[in-house]
This record gives structure tokens, sequence and C-alpha cells, in this order.
């Protein structure tokens, strides 16, 4: 990929990534695509997202941390479990030097899934 160009898929996005940031994107991308595993993925503004119908959910490399964008609604039910993480209204922050909370993940990220199905959750209320 030339410099400065945008990626054109999670590989490349993946791939510009710092090298702290690579490892950790790949990581969370297996653990998603294990919960979603008839998603799409595709960029949406820029980052990796899972689509399934609607946005599942996406992630992101910055440069101290992840992000994990899985909709304010799917965090609500984890905000005990989330507690020790930066957060925002939709997303989680993860830093790089720090192992990921693989379960959490796994919970929020079905969570997320199953509401989509029962629910038709949109990406946001």
């Amino acid at each position: 990929m030339k410099p400065n160009a945008k990626p054109s898929n999670i590989d490349e996005y993946i791939s510009a990534a710092s090298e702290n940031a690579q490892q950790k994107l790949k990581e969370i991308r297996t653990i998603l695509k294990e919960v979603a595993p008839n998603a799409s993925e595709e960029l949406k503004w820029g980052y990796p997202a899972f689509v399934e119908n609607r946005i599942l959910f996406s992630y992101a490399a910055f440069k101290n941390h992840l992000n994990f964008f899985p909709t304010a609604p799917a965090m609500q039910p984890f905000l005990k479990e989330l507690a020790n993480y930066t957060t925002n209204k939709d997303s989680i922050q993860f830093q790089y030097d720090e192992p990921l909370p693989i379960e959490l993940i796994k919970k929020i990220a079905e969570y997320r899934v199953n509401d989509l199905k029962e629910n038709d959750a949109k990406w946001k209320y």
C-alpha cells in the first residue's frame, strides 16, 4: 500500500497499523469472526466493521489503544465488568500493553448479535 493511501480492505487496514496495534487488531478480528461467522467484513467510516443486514460492531486502532464499537445498548448489561476500562457512549478502549478481555468481548459481541436478530436493533437508539 502506498504511504498515506487509505486501506481498501481489512487486511490493508491491519497492515497499515503500528506493530503494537497489529496483533490486537488480529486478535479482536478473530474473536468477532467467531461470534459472527456469517457477517461480512467491510470498512465503515474507515474502520473495520462486521455487517449482517446492519452494522454489528466495528473496531479501530489508535496511537495507544484499540477501540471496540459494539453500540451503547450492547454495552449496558456489562457496565460493571467494563468499570476498569475507558468507555465512551458506543466504545470501549483496550490498551495495547494489556491482554484483551476475550470472554468479555465475546459476551458483548454475542449480546449485540442476539439483540439485532431478536429486536432488529439499530446502531443507535
